[in-house]
């Protein structure tokens, strides 16, 4: 839902919804601009009363354990990222005619507000691969000498790049389906969308809902919408958005490029899009091995990142140089130790069947560690495609018995051990397992493909588990 332009806040009623990573700098931004804010919380703990007392120590009004009912006199809502659509807040928004903006449409719209030419964005989304894309695009952005940094969705706050006091040049921009879905005025320079998958089914509704919010990133598009040659709904999304004139669908794909597409030849990355005489000519980027790691995924993640660079002009001499400074963050298919021959790799961020199975295609022979919570997902597809790389399985988690009953289907002659323990000691017997079935040559993947909430804070914890449970057997 969108709302003409605000450029007097001054007395305006905003309703901000949520506490936490964008609630309280939203209220905070609001609060300054003149606007009188209400914030509105579900939980009414003790960590909240907390957040509560610091935005009431500025004049801010909070009202907590009660995030359904909508203030008398709101004006406009401002939602943290996750608030589901469905929620009896925005039907009684609706009702009343009030607008509902997420901190990215707000961002969006407070740009420029203090006189300066506001930064373009080149925004990335896709179910997998977008913390690590971002990430790449900003480091090939600071290569070529340009002012940025990785924001959004990543842990940066959008409001604070766009009103801070660091001035920036271009912005790397990654987005999630819950902020895409409420930033309705949002116009990148370039979007690009690395991937399609289910996933947070049950707070978009249906994969429909799902794939037209991540579309919402190629809407208003000036330059180039960068899509998965290998994923047809991504291309979709490109077909049925409205950019503006000129705007160019730029594939990027892990075979030989053609015309308009980014791609790769004999180890080397090349660029078909951005060169003269497309038709005739390519330019060479990088090599494979300047990408860390070089898994065909995380190659893929370093074509859209280069892709977007490309579109804002970055040189060719900048896309290496980034890459080759580029360090994945921890639990992406880390390399944690070598042990006897077998290599163990803490992929923990494999959260979903979709990056689990990107994870499994990176290596031939694995003896794979999954588990924890399934969120709604099925693993058929993902077992059979991946059985012909497994040497062995060890399970652990609550919905363990659904990746169980998957290899029996279509890996049956795949030895299984099935731990039944959701305590965090069982990561070590799961190491324990894996070191027993694995071979010289192997590599023992942790990809759950699923959630840790199961048995762990995080996926973060997950990993620190996994990689302490490889020191135990190398110690």
């Amino acid at each position: 839902m969108g709302s003409p332009e605000v450029t007097d806040w001054q007395g305006k009623h905003v309703t901000v919804a949520g506490l936490g990573v964008s609630g309280i700098p939203a209220a905070r931004v609001l609060h300054g601009l003149g606007a009188l804010v209400t914030v509105v919380n579900d939980r009414d703990d003790e960590r909240a009363r907390a957040q509560a007392a610091d935005l009431e120590a500025l004049g801010v009004t909070v009202r907590l354990g009660d995030g359904a009912t909508l203030p008398e006199g709101t004006e406009l809502i401002v939602t943290a990222p996750g608030w589901q659509p469905d929620k009896p807040l925005f039907t009684a928004a609706a009702a009343a005619g009030v607008p509902v903006w997420g901190d990215v449409e707000l961002a969006w719209r407070l740009r420029g507000l203090d006189g300066r030419e506001p930064a373009p964005w080149l925004a990335v989304t896709g179910t997998n691969g977008k913390t690590t894309t971002v990430q790449m695009l900003a480091s090939i952005l600071k290569a070529a000498g340009l002012r940025t940094a990785a924001v959004g969705n990543i842990g940066v706050s959008l409001l604070d790049a766009v009103l801070g006091e660091q001035e920036y040049d271009v912005l790397a921009v990654e987005l999630s389906s819950y902020q895409l879905h409420w930033a309705p005025s949002l116009r990148a320079h370039s979007g690009a969308v690395l991937n399609l998958a289910p996933d947070h089914l049950d707070w978009h509704g249906s994969m429909e809902a799902y794939a037209a919010d991540k579309g919402r990133i190629y809407e208003g598009n000036r330059v180039a919408c960068v899509y998965n040659v290998a994923d047809k709904a991504t291309e979709d999304l490109v077909r049925a958005a409205d950019v503006e004139e000129g705007c160019r669908a730029v594939g990027f794909t892990l075979g030989a490029p053609g015309p308009s597409q980014l791609g790769v030849v004999d180890g080397i990355l090349v660029d078909r899009a951005f060169v003269e005489n497309r038709q005739k000519n390519a330019q060479e980027l990088a090599e494979v091995s300047d990408v860390t790691p070089p898994a065909p995924h995380n190659i893929a993640n370093a074509l859209a990142a280069a892709a977007l660079a490309r579109a804002y002009g970055v040189p060719p001499r900048a896309v290496r140089d980034g890459l080759r400074d580029f360090t994945p963050d921890a639990h992406r298919i880390a390399h944690v130790a070598d042990v006897d021959e077998v290599a163990y790799v803490d992929d923990s961020k494999a959260t979903n069947t979709h990056a689990a199975e990107a994870s499994l295609a990176a290596y031939e022979s694995i003896v794979w560690i999954a588990g924890g919570l399934a969120k709604g997902a099925t693993f058929d597809e993902l077992v059979a495609r991946s059985a012909k790389r497994l040497r062995g399985a060890v399970l652990i988690g609550a919905d363990r018995a659904l990746i169980r009953e998957a290899l029996t289907r279509h890996a049956p002659e795949v030895p299984v051990v099935d731990l039944d323990r959701t305590d965090t000691g069982a990561m070590l017997a799961a190491v324990q397992e894996a070191r027993r079935l694995a071979e010289p040559g192997d590599t023992v993947l942790l990809a759950p493909a699923c959630a840790s909430m199961d048995m762990f804070a995080n996926y973060n914890k997950r990993g620190d588990a996994f990689a302490e449970a490889v020191r135990e057997l190398g110690a």
